[in-house]
């Protein structure tokens, strides 16, 4: 059963008791009351009062809600009306243009929105390759990891390409655009004038797999985007609790207990490092304005980056990186050496292993998606779906991160395997310190809760949001 939450400014909470449910970390069974978005009482036989909702857990562990630390909430909400490109539902060019024929000849006349690409399908398709199988619709894939769009000519049309205010990422071929777009996300949103994705899909998926607040990493978030998120809250269509990433507009944004400032966001390219001056000249201004920084490093060059320019611009405790996705013994000892936090995305290696098996150095194999190592250095490590592009179930993260297999059953890096409750833990801290100390579920505490139909000991040998009977936000059951 869903149910909106409570919007942001707006008090609906629902008194509700729920009966003999093991309490996460302390294996008791007992009543919880949630009465005013908070944890009212904890004790055995708690009475039912006036016309509360009762729910018998019956021996289900309740645990603290779950946090994402890591997603783009508007990509996501955006991908639920897009087409799979990307391996896992497409295995060949051939199965590609087939799915984009089937989308040519649907009735209508709009885009054709395609996501999680990859050139194990195809290759590296551009605008030609798409004319042959989209020629009546605009279309625009992307690649799976967000930075590529490739368009075909009828959307280049839409578009106005070529023009005299084409975006920087156009690649270009003899003057001739190859439909490939890097880093245009922002400029194809400004040039197609769409509205904002309704995020209420996307937040009711999220509950469903007991996720109660998000940390949207998106780089490019300010004002506009902040005003969205907190207008989604107040109509009930975004019912998690939010940290927003982003420039450093949003520092001027007025925080709500629903809507809090995150850090501010560098994204990385490793075929583009800026000036590592200028980068630590950046740093240093996000912290003279209060704001600690996440770097994104899915490279061993960007991480090293990363690291220099965090040296020369010194650090503030919350000072984070996205993804460490190669981190060598070396980068271990410095990210620890800094203080900094590590976010991480473990899912990955049952998405993606194989591909990285073929793609990724065989020296650095064991250094990918480390988890183990992380924790044995004493750095504060959390979880992140970095959804749409990994996939939003947090549940999958945490198997993935307890057997580190790849699609085709390949076990990678072993040792860095994670025990169930470590996995879960990923999810468990709070927002504004990922990886330092889980939230605990005591008298008082925010009523952000998930419920599973079974006891942990039964769910932590089977990691799956089937599991989830119910999650609570605020006090409200969500889900």
């Amino acid at each position: 059963m869903r149910r909106k939450a409570r919007s942001a400014g707006v008090v609906t909470h629902i008194s509700t008791l729920i009966k003999n449910a093991e309490l996460f970390g302390q294996g008791e069974i007992t009543d919880i009351r949630i009465a005013g978005g908070r944890v009212a009482a904890i004790a055995a036989g708690l009475p039912g009062a006036g016309d509360e909702h009762v729910i018998d857990a019956a021996g289900g562990a309740l645990l603290p809600g779950l946090h994402d630390h890591h997603i783009h909430m508007m990509a996501l909400a955006a991908s639920l009306d897009s087409v799979s490109c990307g391996p896992g539902d497409i295995q060949s060019a051939d199965e590609l243009a087939a799915v984009l024929r089937r989308q040519n000849a649907a009735v209508g006349a709009g885009w054709v929105r395609g996501i999680g690409y990859h050139p194990c399908v195809a290759g590296d398709i551009d605008r030609d390759w798409l004319d042959r199988h989209v020629p009546n619709r605009p279309t625009r894939i992307q690649h799976r990891g967000g930075r590529l769009w490739v368009l075909n000519s009828r959307a280049l049309e839409e578009l106005g390409v070529p023009s005299a205010d084409n975006p920087p990422g156009l690649e270009l071929r003899e003057g001739r655009a190859t439909g490939r777009l890097y880093e245009g996300d922002r400029w194809l949103r400004d040039r197609l004038d769409n509205p904002l994705p309704d995020l209420a899909a996307a937040s009711a998926k999220l509950a469903s797999f007991g996720i109660t607040g998000i940390t949207d990493t998106t780089p490019t978030n300010g004002a506009r985007e902040w005003a969205y998120f907190q207008q989604s809250q107040a109509q009930g269509r975004l019912c998690q609790r939010v940290r927003m990433m982003g420039s450093l507009q949003i520092g001027d944004c007025a925080e709500t207990e629903f809507l809090q400032h995150g850090e501010y966001k560098v994204h990385l390219l490793e075929s583009q490092l800026p000036d590592i001056d200028a980068l630590s000249m950046d740093i240093a201004n996000a912290h003279a304005h209060g704001r600690a920084v996440a770097i994104h490093c899915v490279s061993s060059a960007e991480l090293v980056f990363a690291l220099g320019a965090l040296r020369g611009a010194g650090c503030l405790p919350g000072d984070r990186i996205e993804h460490a996705s190669v981190a060598s013994p070396q980068l271990l000892q410095a990210i620890r050496e800094l203080g900094l936090r590590v976010v991480t995305q473990p899912h990955f290696i049952a998405e993606r292993g194989d591909q990285y098996r073929a793609d990724v150095d065989t020296l650095e194999q064991p250094w990918l998606y480390r988890c183990a190592s992380f924790l044995a250095w004493a750095i504060p490590l959390a979880g992140g779906s970095d959804a749409p592009f990994g996939h939003p179930d947090a549940w999958r993260a945490m198997q993935a991160a307890v057997e580190r297999t790849t699609p085709s059953g390949k076990v990678m890096s072993a040792p860095e395997a994670l025990s169930p409750e470590q996995a879960l833990s990923l999810f468990l801290s709070r927002p504004e310190a990922p990886g330092v100390n889980d939230t605990r579920i005591a008298t008082g505490s925010r009523a952000d809760l998930c419920l599973l139909d079974a006891p942990w000991r039964t769910v932590r040998k089977d990691l799956c949001s089937k599991h989830v009977r119910s999650t609570w936000v605020d006090g409200n059951r969500v889900f």
